[in-house]
């Protein structure tokens, strides 16, 4: 069953989705050579408690950090830790959600490591990003959730690699519902997979984490001996991108973003709503 909020229950989302955005804030600034992911993860625990918030990644499951930190060949589930020592060069993941009063913030972004990264990392993150965007600004009534697979497909398909060849788009892994916990129906492919249908109608109060993943080779992964770390079958690096999203009356409302995803579906020609809190 499909989770539909009403304004208030939204409201909450919004207040969740902003000290996620702090935790990105934080986190992407801290992400220096020679930090640690474990570093990053006691700053996002900061920004939590000083918002007065709960992480919903820790113990989700076993998951022993507040964040997911997933470096280079790394998809996603990355957990923090001491041993890993960010380099010049790196190209790091943050997975981030926090808890307000019981309701969720879920979002993902990719950072770049000091310096020496190049032009196809950076593509390979800007064409993840702008993959998102195209899939949030489907958050449309109207619509149907197939058509948000769609746009983030169609976009990555469109886009050619630097070095040649195709993007992957990650299989295994896809968006979800969010609301009165992290992980909900309905579940979200970032392709179309025609045998799963149009999935259900988009309407006022569906809440969405929309987040492709994307490598520079296989749509293929596997999880470590932790149970938790996901990489890419043939080593190639990935990228990571997420934001959270509700449905209002008034049109789609991006929960995690601080503008609420004005400035950025204003150029795909998407007005949003009024933010949440007013």
């Amino acid at each position: 069953m499909v989770e539909i909020k009403t304004p208030e229950q939204i409201a909450k989302m919004r207040e969740a989705g902003l000290v996620v955005a702090a935790m990105h804030e934080a986190c992407a600034a801290a992400a220096v050579p020679g930090a640690t992911t474990k570093d990053l993860d006691e700053v996002a625990a900061k920004v939590l408690a000083d918002h007065g918030a709960k992480p919903n990644f820790l113990g989700y499951g076993g998951f022993p950090g507040n964040i997911c930190t997933s470096v280079n060949d790394v998809v996603v589930h990355g957990i923090p830790s001491k041993e890993t020592v960010l380099k010049a060069g790196d190209l790091l993941s943050i997975d981030a959600g926090a808890i307000i009063d019981g309701w969720h913030g879920d979002a993902a972004l990719t950072v770049f490591v000091g310096e020496g990264h190049s032009a196809e990392l950076r593509e390979l993150s800007r064409v993840t990003e702008e993959s998102m965007w195209a899939g949030l600004a489907a958050m449309r009534k109207g619509n149907r959730l197939v058509d948000v697979s769609k746009a983030i497909e169609s976009y990555i398909r469109r886009q050619p690699r630097p070095a040649g060849g195709k993007y992957g788009i990650i299989e295994d892994y896809g968006g979800h519902g969010i609301g009165s916990q992290m992980h909900m129906d309905p579940h979200l492919l970032n392709y179309v997979e025609r045998r799963r249908g149009r999935g259900p109608k988009l309407v006022p109060g569906m809440c969405l984490a929309i987040e492709p993943m994307v490598s520079l080779g296989t749509a293929r992964t596997h999880v470590l001996s932790d149970e938790w770390t996901v990489k890419t079958n043939d080593g190639t690096w990935s990228s990571h991108w997420e934001h959270s999203i509700a449905l209002t009356e008034q049109g789609p409302f991006v929960l995690t973003a601080p503008d609420g995803g004005r400035a950025k579906l204003a150029e795909l020609g998407v007005e949003v709503a009024p933010d949440p809190l007013g």
